[in-house]
């Protein structure tokens, strides 16, 4: 792989070919969208994790007393307490193919919820690429190693813009599309969800830059902290040495 890039990279400074490269993480935890959908799906994978570790330790819970009851049990209910195991665990494997399989609940979900987004980021790869003339575009957040990356070839920054311009158009036509079909007491009733809607936002990242501020205080006093501790052992130090000298003197 990173002969390739090499090779690539080379061929490109012959033949006076443009390169750019992109953090694609970067990118995808900066476009509210994406961290929406993320955030929906691990709460439906946590739900079935859990499910599943029920499942589990109720399986083993028979397996458990299964061991410690044999000796008093008929042959004919070993066999059926060791039948009630084989059909759980067959209710296991059936259950993590329909949450976690090639075509299982969470692979749909994420085509439902994240493929869109990365959709909307090639998109506007393509799209800034092909403006800029770019000839290949990298990710440095996937498996390609990247020895050194220059500052100015990324073009990250110019992705989230264009997914942003490209958002509030599509917002605008939106919009327009509703509007032509709203009366005037649905427009107002439509402002007051988008004035609300702003509020909203408006408050969480008044919260996230209270958490941050709050962030920052604390590690100040604890800094602060330390050198005053440390000043504190310094002196105390310093005075401990001056009074074994003086003790030394006066012997």
């Amino acid at each position: 792989m990173i002969a390739l890039f090499s090779t690539l990279f080379l061929n490109a400074q012959r033949s006076q070919q443009r390169i750019a490269f992109i953090d694609m993480e970067y990118i995808l935890e900066n476009v509210p969208e994406y961290m929406e959908a993320q955030s929906t799906l691990n709460t439906k994978v946590t739900k079935w994790r859990e499910e599943l570790d029920q499942l589990v330790r109720y399986i083993e819970q028979l397996k458990t007393d299964l061991t410690n009851e044999r000796a008093i049990l008929t042959q004919d209910l070993i066999e059926e307490k060791e039948d009630q195991i084989t059909l759980k665990q067959q209710e296991l494997r059936r259950l993590e193919s329909l949450f976690f399989g090639q075509e299982g609940k969470m692979f749909l979900l994420r085509k439902q919820l994240v493929k869109p987004v990365q959709d909307q980021v090639y998109n506007s790869v393509q799209r800034i690429a092909s403006r800029r003339n770019y000839d290949f575009v990298f990710d440095k957040s996937s498996d390609l190693v990247m020895l050194y990356s220059n500052k100015k070839h990324d073009i990250s920054e110019l992705i989230l813009n264009d997914i942003v311009r490209e958002r509030k158009i599509k917002e605008k036509k939106e919009k327009r599309a509703e509007n032509n079909g709203l009366t005037e007491r649905q427009k107002k009733a439509k402002e007051a969800r988008e004035a609300a809607r702003k509020k909203k936002e408006a408050d969480r990242l008044a919260r996230q830059k209270k958490i941050e501020e709050d962030r920052k205080k604390r590690l100040a006093d604890m800094e602060a902290k330390r050198a005053m501790l440390k000043q504190k052992r310094e002196e105390a130090k310093k005075k401990k040495e001056k009074d074994e000298k003086r003790e030394q003197d006066n012997n």
